[in-house]
């Protein structure tokens, strides 16, 4: 994929640079900011019952919280030890007790916490059941747990059983065997976390570069022109990349952030472990591009017409035609649609004029390099895909690609995350391969038995799948789930909760208990206790966003003394489902199932030789596409024509997202947002919108849709006018459910809401006046 390697982490420079500083005020006093000594300190409270080994963890382990790679407390970046209050606030997953005995006892008080409440009570300790209605868990010995689950999985139809693993700390050998355990049982329905974030931008840079990653590293954005964040609020998400925006600032990298809301994150931060910034702060972001939730498409596509007209009058003025004539397919294509796009709609769908996208131009045309980062800002919509085809169209025309300080960059929220679909955990894809012939019959040579052809479904369609008839041969009438929290991260939370009842049996395979764990199913819910990735013998490994792969040792300290190495777990229930066939799914040891990953996944080659701490590689080098040559079937990209969808609202509505405060994926840690002292239901707007509804800050407002109702109350910040956002997970109740990517197949997580005062919605709240509204709301959705 790449000649070049990885050169390794560089020095920070540290010298006093005052035209960077976001105030004179020390520490930021009187300002909203994370206090992250604070933070530290309640960390340290929290695991007073374990120090020596949340300590050991923090030295030792993979970083089990974002996906920049922390291996201890260093990384390929920069040098010098990292930690951050993410990291922190995770630690306590892995430090904790087993919950108290009494509380399985009482199922309908345990429903009366919050999923915080609910993590705080301890680890799952041993395995149990309970049976529908029942107000109470009963214990079960491993044996009786793997023999139930295994005699449901034979009654069914390999259809009717799906799988799903979330983010939490789970390693590359958990995903793998758990993607051989589930074409082995005959399913195809197997899904993952990060598919529910940046499944788009693996299709799209697939369709329009051949890769399936980060085409570049972190070190790139140090001394690039230009860093543009796409929906993507590293400083909230990624704590420690912040020092890497301080270096990149140091270096003269000028940083953009495109986003509907001007992120008091990425605006300025105060970054702990550099004094210059803990006293001083950092000013980030050099401007702000303000575009509509949903006109991101609008905005390139009107970026790149002034490209063309520049183009026009200066041939080479702003694209690399040597570049795209030797690298790229689709110019003239993509020229002839851009020339025919009114400016009009541009500006309307964008948000944005035709001057501000003047400028946007200029500064790409102008820069020699560029690193494009992007999140679920661009991802977690109906046409998620082709918003990400427009970043790789964006970096093909200008040749930013291949090369040093440049690239584009899907980054990653959770640690790990980027493994799961190269080892085969999802619907779509076969360890290190997409799901086709070729590599179903590869696969069938390495494990020794058949891969079932037909299409396995994303978790969007498993779930709704639930619902249908009763002798339906796809209706899943078992769900085998590791981690996730079913109710607090789908649209429709009521809808999701009838989804999740209607299964037969729902086995849990966790850590901790959430909400959705408490939820009936139709027979049974088997609750598995698991490891952590610390505790799991011979140790893990994790990639990283910029395809670092890291071991994660074995640690030593205390245990859940009937946890089991999820590995493992799976391995268990596969041989009782078919014990003539168990030689077949078996691993004595984690290094056996990494070695066999170097089998499976080609670019893994070098995992069977991770065996202590720090070990590492990249896989692919430095830069995929290095010198242009792309992966696909004729080793160039593709400018792909994207059309500006239709993403229309009427007078009066606003378009809305959600947005993730002091959180780690649902697990939230505070209920107020430590960047702008938003509460968890205060609703974003701007003051100039507000107004026209007479909404005086603090105010209690309502945003409804014909999915659901929201009240909170009217919080004043610079978000784009005609646009608001509510707080992820408690907004969700008004994101409509059943709509899906069109390629990718994940949920869609905006929506448009029509916002009144409290008083006035519940003054006005009978049946005439919202069929009315509710009718109104139809049409415009047609």
């Amino acid at each position: 994929m790449g000649k070049t390697k990885h050169t390794g982490p560089i020095k920070l420079d540290k010298k006093l640079d005052p035209s960077l500083w976001a105030g004179l005020a020390p520490m930021g006093i009187g300002r909203i900011k994370p206090h992250h000594i604070k933070d530290t300190l309640k960390a340290a409270w929290d695991n007073k019952d374990n120090l020596p080994y949340a300590y050991r963890i923090l030295t030792e382990g993979v970083c089990d919280g974002c996906a920049l790679g922390v291996s201890g407390l260093r990384d390929q970046t920069l040098s010098g030890p990292h930690v951050c209050t993410t990291r922190l606030n995770v630690l306590r997953l892995n430090t904790m007790r087993a919950i108290e005995e009494k509380w399985l006892h009482d199922v309908e008080n345990m429903k009366k916490l919050t999923s915080t409440e609910l993590r705080k009570l301890g680890r799952i300790p041993y395995p149990m059941s309970r049976k529908r209605g029942d107000n109470k868990f009963t214990r079960l010995s491993w044996d009786e747990a793997l023999t139930r689950i295994a005699a449901k999985i034979q009654s069914i139809n390999p259809r009717q059983l799906a799988f799903y693993l979330t983010a939490r700390g789970i390693t590359n050998e958990v995903y793998y065997t758990a993607a051989k355990t589930a074409r082995f049982l005959g399913t195809n329905n197997i899904d993952n976390a990060s598919r529910i974030c940046h499944s788009p931008s693996k299709t799209a840079l697939k369709r329009s570069i051949g890769i399936g990653a980060s085409s570049c590293s972190y070190k790139d954005w140090i001394g690039t022109d230009v860093l543009v964040f796409w929906g993507s609020v590293a400083a909230n998400n990624q704590p420690v990349s912040t020092k890497y925006l301080y270096a990149a600032k140091k270096a003269g990298t000028k940083i953009i952030m495109i986003n509907p809301y001007r992120e008091p994150a990425m605006e300025n931060y105060w970054i702990p472990s550099i004094p210059e910034s803990a006293l001083f702060g950092t000013k980030i972001v050099d401007d702000v591009y303000q575009v509509n939730i949903g006109g991101d498409i609008a905005f390139m596509n009107g970026v790149m017409k002034h490209w063309m007209e520049m183009e026009r009058e200066n041939r080479g003025a702003v694209i690399n035609h040597c570049f795209v004539e030797e690298h790229t397919n689709g110019y003239q294509e993509l020229k002839y649609h851009l020339m025919k796009q009114e400016w009009s709609e541009l500006e309307k769908s964008s948000g944005v004029t035709k001057s501000r996208m003047l400028e946007f131009a200029r500064l790409l045309a102008d820069a020699a390099t560029g690193v494009f980062v992007w999140s679920m800002g661009l991802t977690q919509h109906r046409f998620g895909t082709d918003n990400i085809s427009q970043v790789a169209n964006l970096a093909l025309l200008r040749g930013f690609l291949g090369r040093e300080k440049c690239g584009v960059m899907p980054i990653r929220g959770h640690s790990g995350v980027q493994g799961s679909g190269e080892m085969g955990a999802d619907p779509f894809v076969l360890p290190g391969s997409d799901f086709n012939e070729e590599n179903a019959v590869r696969m069938e040579q390495l494990w020794g038995f058949p891969v079932p052809r037909w299409q396995g479904d994303s978790i969007g369609q498993i779930l709704e799948n639930t619902l249908l008839p009763q002798n339906h041969k796809r209706r899943v009438k078992l769900f085998y789930t590791s981690g996730g929290n079913f109710l607090e991260t789908m649209p429709d939370p009521d809808a999701i909760r009838n989804m999740l009842e209607a299964v037969d049996m729902r086995v849990h395979q966790d850590i901790i208990f959430n909400t959705s764990t408490l939820v009936d199913a139709k027979e049974e819910v088997i609750i598995l206790p698991a490891m952590t990735r610390y505790e799991q013998p011979g140790g893990g490994t994790s990639t990283s966003t910029e395809r670092m792969v890291y071991f994660s040792p074995e640690i030593e300290g205390p245990r859940i003394a009937e946890a089991r190495a999820e590995w493992e777990i799976y391995l268990d229930l596969a041989s009782r489902v078919y014990p003539d066939r168990k030689e077949q799914i078996c691993f004595n040891n984690a290094e056996e199932i990494r070695r066999e990953i170097a089998e499976a996944n080609r670019n893994y080659e070098g995992i069977q030789d991770l065996k202590v701490k720090g070990d590492f590689f990249q896989w692919g080098g430095a830069w995929l596409c290095e010198d242009g040559l792309c992966p696909t079937k004729d080793g160039r990209g593709n400018l792909i024509p994207i059309d500006i969808p239709e993403n229309r609202r009427t007078e009066g509505q606003f378009f809305v997202t959600s947005r993730r405060g002091k959180q780690f994926n649902s697990m939230i840690y505070s209920d107020t947002d430590s960047f702008n002292g938003a509460g968890r239901y205060d609703i974003l707007m701007n003051k100039a919108d507000a107004a026209k509804l007479r909404i005086k800050e603090n105010d209690p407002i309502v945003a409804f849709n014909k999915f659901g109702t929201f009240q909170g109350y009217a919080k004043f910040g610079e978000v784009k006018t005609g646009n608001i956002a509510v707080y992820w997970p408690e907004g969700n109740i008004l994101l409509p459910k059943g709509v899906l990517e069109r390629y990718a197949k994940i949920p869609e997580y905006n929506t448009t809401v029509i916002i009144e005062k409290a008083e006035t919605f519940h003054a006005q709240k009978d049946k005439r006046y919202l069929e009315k509204r509710i009718e109104e709301l139809e049409l415009t959705a047609e």
